[in-house]
C-alpha cells in the first residue's frame, strides 16, 4: 500500500531542516492566523500528582485542534506553481481541518482524503473550514488507506501533496507549541507531555526543546492499539503495524512518518511498559532531567481520562487529545515539579460518548459481561437476582433468546458492578449458583463484538 511519505520523495523542492530556528520562523509565518493558545494551571491534576500541572488548550484553536500549525506552516511556503495545481492532502480529521482552513484562506483549491471511520463531527467541520475550496473524499477504514489514495491522485493530477506529519515544514509549525509553552511560563518546564500519532508534533516540540530547553524532559505517549513509534524504535525504522485500534482515531496511525522517525531517534530514550503493557525496548535508561521516554496507555484509561476532563474542567477533548492526561495519571511525575500536559484536539462527536464510558468502565474493573444459560421456567431471573447480583450491582444489558424445546434459554447479561472490589464475591456466587454462567473475557474475539 502506498502512503503519503512514498509521494514526497518525488518532489524536486528542497525541504528546509526541522531545527529550532526553523520553528522559530514557522512561529513568524502563522502569527497572523493563529494566536497563541492558552496554558493553563491545572488545580485538580496538581493536587492528584503533586505537580504543578498545565495544560496546553490547543483544542481552543479556530480548528480545535494543533494541527492548523503545521498544514498553514506549509501551504504558506508553496510556490505560486505548487498553489495553482491544487492541494491534496490524507487525515484522519483534525489535520483535515488545518488544511481545509488554510485553503480558504488563501483561496487555494484542494481535495481532501479521510477515512471512512472518521467521526461525522470532523468531516462536517472540514466542510465548514474549507467551503467551497476544497472536496472531501472518504475512502477506506484507516488512515493508510486515506493516504494511499491521496498518493494516487497526486500521481494522476500532479497536484501538491501536504502531509500531516511526514515533512519538517509540518513539524515545524506543530513545534510552535514548545515556543508558546517557553514564553508561557516564568522558568521552563521539567516535563511536557505530547500525545503521539504520526509523529510530527513530538518531533517538532522535542526537537525545539532539545535546543531550547535542554533540561526540560520530554514524555510522548501513543494509545495501545496504534503504538507505530514504539514499533519504530524496537525496530530501528518505521515499520507498518499489522492492524490499528481506531478508537484513538486522531492517532490511529499504522505507520510513523520517517522525518518525524529521524527527528526523534535523536532524542535518545527508552520505550517503558505500563501494567499489561510489555517492556519491548530500552535503547537507554535515561532519568532526571532532559529524559525522552515513550510510554503506552490503554484505550480504556484514555476514556477515564475523557470523561474526567470534561466532569471537572469543563474540557471537552478527543480520544487523542486525552493521550497526555492518560500518560500523567498513569506515571509518577516528580512532585513540585512543573508538567505540561497538551490537551491536542477538542473534535469529538458526542455521539461517541456511549462508547467512550462504556469504555472507562470496562477499564476501571467496573463492567462486566456474561452469558447466562436460564432455564425456561417461571423465576428464573428472580433467582438469579437474588442469588447472584450484589446489593450495589446494577443490570444494564439483557438480551434473551428464548428457544422451543430447549430447556434454557442464553442471555447475554452485562453488569455494572458498584465498585471494582466487588468482582471476586461476584464470581464466588456465580460458582455458588445452580445456573450455568460464562464470562467474557476482555479482549476475545466474543468480547470485542460489545466494544
Amino acid at each position: 500500500m502506498e502512503r503519503v511519505s512514498d509521494v514526497l520523495t518525488h518532489l524536486p523542492e528542497a525541504r528546509p531542516a526541522l531545527t529550532a530556528d526553523e520553528i522559530d520562523a514557522a512561529a513568524k509565518r502563522i502569527a497572523d492566523i493563529i494566536e497563541p493558545t492558552p496554558l493553563q494551571l491545572c488545580p485538580r491534576l496538581s493536587q492528584l500528582t503533586g505537580a504543578r500541572v498545565y495544560l496546553k488548550r490547543e483544542d481552543l484553536t479556530v480548528v480545535r485542534s494543533y494541527k492548523l500549525r503545521g498544514a498553514y506552516n506549509l501551504v504558506v511556503q508553496l510556490s505560486e506553481s505548487e498553489r495553482a495545481a491544487g492541494v491534496v492532502t490524507a487525515s484522519a480529521g483534525n489535520h483535515a481541518q488545518g488544511v481545509a482552513f488554510a485553503c480558504r484562506a488563501m483561496g487555494i483549491t484542494g481535495r481532501i482524503y479521510v477515512p471512512t471511520t472518521t467521526p461525522k463531527q470532523k468531516r462536517d467541520r472540514i466542510r465548514v473550514h474549507g467551503g467551497e475550496f476544497v472536496e472531501l473524499i472518504a475512502v477506506g477504514e484507516t488512515f493508510d488507506a486515506a493516504a494511499a489514495a491521496a498518493a494516487a491522485d497526486v500521481r494522476r493530477t500532479g497536484a501538491t501533496i501536504v502531509p500531516p506529519f511526514d515533512d519538517t515544514r509540518t513539524a515545524a509549525g506543530q513545534g510552535t507549541i514548545a515556543a508558546e509553552i517557553l514564553d508561557q511560563l516564568e522558568s521552563p518546564p521539567d516535563l511536557v507531555i505530547v500525545p503521539v500519532g504520526g509523529g510530527g508534533c513530538l518531533a517538532g516540540i522535542g526537537t525545539y526543546l532539545r535546543e531550547r530547553s535542554a533540561s526540560t524532559g520530554i514524555l510522548g505517549v501513543e494509545p495501545a492499539g496504534a503504538a507505530s513509534m514504539t514499533a519504530a524504535l524496537v525496530a530501528g525504522a518505521p515499520v507498518t503495524l499489522p492492524d490499528v485500534d481506531p478508537f484513538v482515531d486522531g492517532a490511529a496511525v499504522r505507520r510513523i512518518g520517517q522525518v518525524p522517525f529521524d527527528a526523534v531517534a535523536e532524542f535518545g530514550g527508552r520505550v517503558v511498559s505500563h501494567g499489561s503493557l510489555p517492556l519491548l525496548t530500552a535503547t537507554e535508561s535515561p532519568s532526571g532531567a532532559g529524559a525522552f521516554r515513550l510510554l503506552r496507555v490503554d484505550e480504556g484509561a484514555v476514556c477515564t481520562a475523557m470523561l474526567d476532563l470534561y466532569q471537572n474542567e469543563g474540557i471537552i477533548a478527543e480520544p487523542a487529545g486525552a493521550l497526555a492526561v492518560t500518560a500523567l495519571l498513569e506515571t509518577a511525575p516528580e512532585p513540585g515539579s512543573t508538567v505540561v500536559c497538551l490537551i491536542s484536539g477538542g473534535n469529538n462527536d458526542v455521539s461517541r460518548y456511549g462508547e467512550v464510558i462504556e469504555r472507562s468502565l470496562v477499564h476501571q474493573g467496573l463492567k462486566h459481561y456474561f452469558l447466562v444459560d436460564f432455564p425456561q421456567e417461571p423465576g428464573a431471573l428472580r433467582r438469579f437476582l437474588d442469588e447472584v447480583l450484589g446489593p450495589d450491582d446494577d443490570i444494564t444489558l439483557f438480551e434473551y433468546v428464548k428457544r422451543n424445546n430447549r430447556e434454557t434459554g442464553a442471555a447475554l447479561v452485562g453488569i455494572e458492578l458498584g465498585e471494582r472490589a466487588g468482582l471476586p464475591s461476584l464470581l464466588d456466587r456465580i460458582d455458588r449458583s445452580p445456573i450455568r454462567c460464562e464470562r467474557l473475557e476482555p479482549g476475545s474475539p466474543a468480547y470485542r463484538y460489545l466494544t
